[in-house]
C-alpha cells in the first residue's frame, strides 16, 4: 500500500511545489486580504481555499471532476459563475472607500467566517483547478500502490500539504507590511483599488479561456 520510488516521489513533490508557488486567482485572494486587513484576515482566506482544494480533492477521487472535464455545458456554467464571483469582489473592492468594501480595514474586527467562505467560493467555482487535478493526479497513480481512489486522495492531501509549507510565511511576510500601513488610510484604499482590478481582471480572464 503507497510503496512508491523516490523517483516518483521526487517528481510528484517537485510538481507539487511549482504548482503551489504558481500566481492565480487563489495567491491573489490569499495575499490580497493579507495586504488589507492583516494575518487574522490572510489566514482565513488560506484556510478558506485550502478547504476548497479539499473539496476539488475529493470530487477527483470520487470521478466528479470527469464530469465537469467531459460535459462542455457543465464546464461553461461553472465557469461563468466563478468569472462572475470573482468580478463582484473585485467591484466591491474597487467602490470600497479604504475601508468598509471588501476587505474590512486593519485594526477593526474583521468578518473571518465571510472571508473563509469567499476562499472557498474562489476555489470551488475555478473549473480549472478540478480539471487541473483530474489530469494531474491520476499520473501519480502506480498499479499494485492501492485502490486508485485512495491514491488520488492522498497525493491530493499532499499537494494542501506542500501549500502549507509555502502559503503561510507569505501571509505573515504581507502581515507584517499591513501592520506597517495599519493607519494609513490612503494606502489602504489604493490597496483595495488594486485588489478589485486584479479581481476583475482573473474574472475576465477567467470567462475567455477554455478548456
Amino acid at each position: 500500500m503507497f510503496d512508491y520510488s523516490f523517483a516518483h516521489w521526487l517528481a510528484f513533490l517537485s510538481a507539487a511545489v511549482l504548482l503551489n508557488l504558481s500566481p492565480g486567482p487563489d495567491i491573489a485572494f490569499i495575499l490580497g486580504h493579507t495586504m488589507r486587513s492583516g494575518k487574522r484576515a490572510g489566514f482565513s482566506a488560506l484556510f478558506g481555499v485550502w478547504s476548497g482544494a479539499c473539496l476539488h480533492v475529493l470530487m477527483a477521487a470520487l470521478g466528479l471532476s470527469a464530469i465537469l472535464a467531459a460535459s462542455a455545458v457543465a464546464f461553461s456554467t461553472v465557469k461563468w459563475i466563478g468569472a462572475a464571483y470573482l468580478v463582484w469582489l473585485g467591484i466591491q473592492a474597487l467602490r470600497s472607500g479604504g475601508g468598509d468594501g471588501l476587505i474590512t480595514a486593519a485594526g477593526e474586527s474583521l468578518p473571518v467566517a465571510r472571508i473563509y467562505r469567499q476562499g472557498i467560493l474562489v476555489s470551488l467555482l475555478n473549473p480549472k483547478v478540478a480539471i487541473f487535478f483530474l489530469a494531474f493526479l491520476p499520473q501519480f497513480v502506480v498499479e499494485g500502490a492501492g485502490p486508485a481512489w485512495a491514491q488520488l486522495m492522498l497525493h491530493g492531501a499532499l499537494i494542501i500539504v506542500v501549500a502549507a509549507f509555502i502559503e503561510p510565511p507569505l501571509v505573515l511576510l504581507g502581515g507584517r507590511l499591513a501592520d506597517a500601513i495599519r493607519h494609513n488610510q490612503k494606502i489602504g484604499l489604493w490597496l483595495d483599488r488594486g485588489l478589485g482590478a486584479l479581481f476583475v481582471a482573473l474574472g475576465v480572464r477567467l470567462a475567455l479561456s477554455s478548456r
